[in-house]
């Protein structure tokens, strides 16, 4: 296993851009005025100097949109045209988004757990170094678990829909959307039923969300479904039984929504699946739900999980078997403390831990010897990002895999 060590010292969290937002209790975002200049000012303004001296302004441009960004500050000293691009990270990420980068960044959702002040923590997943996002307008006394995210990584989009309020335990209807090309929250429609502790996932570009407590802390049976294009909320069928949401997944195009087992476990936990071409809920597999014991993520089209008990191994779900599966390799590294965050990106697991230590689970697939069907063998090693010293009163909530 490969330790990758990140001392504050080493590798400081930077700042993806300056923060201009301001919390407000009534979730409404401070009026912002954009810097980014029109290609023809910039163009007529910085005429006939080179971005790099010997080389086209397209090769040039497509070196320097390479740079990692902890080096900005550096490189923006070296002249104008270089202070224009880099010293605005909106203008930056426009660029590298209309050229087609698509680098793969971790984002975080924790709360300080003395206080539990919220904030978004983003780990560059090519270079591993931290980063801060502006302050997501939202206010001070919140349920961090309540809150469900979920993203479409291509689009560099990440979404916070509902919570709850911790004083009153009351859900929220709120929905926030981050764009990373453009490094700011806006607040979008709001959901038709405030609801907290609930299902969410994409599919097909639009966010499914699905029971969850309602605003009398009773489960809901209700779900909807939002098309971020339009920016429109539609009911879709209910669930057919109330429930909160331990965990969810996608899977083959479907919605997979379990509750988990609850002490004293006399009950099997129930789970639901949706699929949106038919606009259906059907009861989950027995075998599915039951093992079931922790959080999942999607790789190679196979449902894995990440057992809530600390130092056990992952296990991927066979669906012709209807049971579960220990893959080979070592368990989950020591230094990854409950509470989890998980998602994924390609071949890799990317699992948060207390602290928000980083394990970054590299999985392979085998063919079954002596098969000829679609029979894999899974395997999983483990590197792990050690945090700056600053972190170390932070635990994770939420994480999410945006490209940009």
């Amino acid at each position: 296993m490969q330790r990758v060590r990140m001392s504050s010292e080493q590798a400081p969290v930077h700042k993806l851009g300056d923060s201009q937002m301001t919390l407000s209790p009534k979730f409404r975002l401070a009026m912002i005025q954009s810097s980014v200049l029109s290609p023809s000012e910039i163009e007529f303004s910085l005429q006939g100097e080179p971005l790099i001296p010997g080389l086209p302004d397209d090769v040039a441009l497509n070196c320097l949109l390479r740079l990692p960004v902890q080096s900005h500050a550096a490189c923006r000293t070296v002249c104008k045209r270089w202070h224009l691009l880099l010293g605005n990270k909106e203008r930056f990420f426009t660029r590298r988004k209309e050229l087609g980068f698509k680098d793969p960044w971790l984002f975080v959702f924790a709360f300080h757990k003395c206080t539990g002040k919220i904030q978004w923590r983003v780990l560059d997943l090519t270079h591993f170094s931290w980063h801060t996002i502006p302050a997501m307008p939202c206010k001070d006394r919140v349920c961090p678990h309540g809150f469900r995210c979920a993203s479409i990584p291509l689009d560099g989009a990440l979404f916070v829909c509902g919570g709850m309020v911790s004083d009153v335990d009351c859900p929220l209807d709120l929905v926030l959307k981050y764009e990373m090309h453009k490094n700011r929250w806006t607040v979008m429609n709001r959901m038709i039923a405030a609801r907290s502790f609930f299902a969410s996932g994409v599919i097909d570009g639009r966010i499914y969300v699905a029971g969850g407590n309602s605003t009398d802390l009773f489960e809901l049976d209700s779900a909807e479904v939002l098309d971020p294009v339009k920016g429109n909320w539609c009911r879709i069928a209910s669930m057919g039984t109330n429930m909160a949401s331990y965990d969810a997944a996608v899977l083959d195009g479907k919605l997979l929504v379990t509750e988990g087992w609850l002490w004293p476990f006399f009950v099997s936990p129930r789970g639901q699946v949706y699929d949106p071409r038919t606009d259906r809920w059907e009861n989950m597999a027995v075998g599915l739900r039951e093992g079931w014991t922790g959080s999942s993520v999607v790789v190679y089209g196979c449902l894995f999980v990440v057992s809530e008990l600390e130092r056990m191994k992952l296990k991927v779900y066979d669906v012709d078997t209807d049971s579960w599966e220990t893959i080979d390799g070592p368990p989950l590294p020591e230094q990854i403390c409950k509470p989890f965050a998980v998602n994924a990106c390609d071949c890799k697991i990317y699992v948060v831990g207390r602290n928000l230590h980083v394990a970054v689970g590299h999985i392979s697939k085998l063919r079954q010897k002596g098969t000829c069907e679609d029979k894999w063998n899974f395997s999983v090693t483990w590197d792990v990002v050690d945090p700056p010293d600053g972190f170390s009163d932070l635990t994770p909530s939420s994480s999410q895999v945006l490209f940009a």
